[in-house]
């Protein structure tokens, strides 16, 4: 790729947008991104773009739609601007719990928001664990998943005392939960459970031993803090002595800071691919950046590097 490396950011996360760029020591590119009188999304980009190889920072956090729009924009004004080539940086990909139908007519809104980045004209996604590794599936360009299980491993690695096990919430994270155990040497646990409705959480029961361990719940994110909750109380009924939550994406919805203040859980490891919400407690929250590992895998998209050297 001979074009110039660009990059510009939305309005859904400038804090990490400025820590990715002050790892790759170059400005942000200028743009406006606001919003019209009568409530339409505005963007103008203030640089010349052409021939570039132009990279959009946006996570899909709240207001999910209104970021999701700015992110489409920008992307279809630097393509109509004559750009190279153009990568959407999504840390946070929304929809993603939205990957298949559970019932009768119900949208694959994953898919959908799939096909709107595609028609808007980005010609490659970066993006940080989705919920479904399958929705690397609806896209019809490259999409390169980075994961945030080292980060937090190394995290924990350094935080946490020796005698820890790695706790997946649900059968579906037994993998997520498994790679952590080997990059920590931990033992492992998995808790069963259901869910009897939309963002309702039943635990049924645990494999594995917590006595006299810290407990480390492993998950790509904390939407409710439902899960969480529920799975600390179980662990702390098995006699787990502290309680900990990493998870790549804290969404924190609704109450959710309140209930894990509330909750047994006595720490929560999470990564900024989305902004702390600004009320609610926060004592517990320990914040892990991803401002480096996004900002490696940019350079590399750059150079025509291998992204695959970033998951070891």
């Amino acid at each position: 790729m001979d074009g110039r490396l660009q990059v510009f950011t939305g309005t859904s996360h400038p804090r990490l947008a400025d820590d990715i760029m002050a790892e790759l020591g170059t400005p942000l590119g200028r743009a406006l991104v606001g919003k019209w009188k009568n409530g339409e999304t505005r963007v103008k980009l203030d640089e010349n773009v052409r021939g570039s190889d132009v990279f959009v920072i946006q996570s899909m956090c709240d207001p999910v739609d209104h970021h999701l729009m700015e992110l489409l924009l920008i992307i279809d004004a630097a393509r109509r601007a004559s750009a190279a080539r153009i990568t959407a940086v999504i840390p946070y990909y929304a929809y993603a719990k939205q990957e298949k139908k559970t019932s009768g007519r119900e949208p694959i809104a994953a898919k959908l928001v799939a096909n709107l980045i595609g028609a808007a004209g980005a010609d490659r996604v970066l993006t940080v664990d989705l919920h479904a590794p399958a929705i690397e599936g609806f896209f019809d360009i490259p999409v390169d998943h980075l994961r945030a299980t080292p980060l937090l491993a190394r995290h924990c690695n350094r935080s946490c005392p020796e005698s820890i096990v790695a706790v997946s919430p649900d059968a579906g994270g037994v993998a997520r939960a498994e790679e952590f155990r080997v990059r920590t040497g931990s033992s492992l646990a998995i808790i069963s459970k259901r869910h009897p409705g939309p963002d309702v959480t039943e635990t049924l029961e645990m494999v594995g031993d917590v006595a006299g361990k810290t407990a480390i719940i492993v998950d790509d994110m904390i939407s409710t803090a439902g899960t969480l909750a529920t799975a600390a109380e179980l662990l702390r009924e098995r006699g787990a002595e502290q309680i900990i939550a990493a998870a790549t994406h804290g969404v924190f919805a609704a109450n959710a800071l309140d209930l894990i203040d509330r909750s047994p859980i006595d720490r929560v490891f999470a990564t900024d691919t989305i902004p702390l919400p600004p009320d609610g407690p926060r004592d517990k929250i320990e914040m892990i950046t991803v401002a480096p590992l996004l900002a490696e895998a940019i350079m590399r998209i750059h150079k025509d590097l291998s992204i695959s050297a970033l998951f070891t």
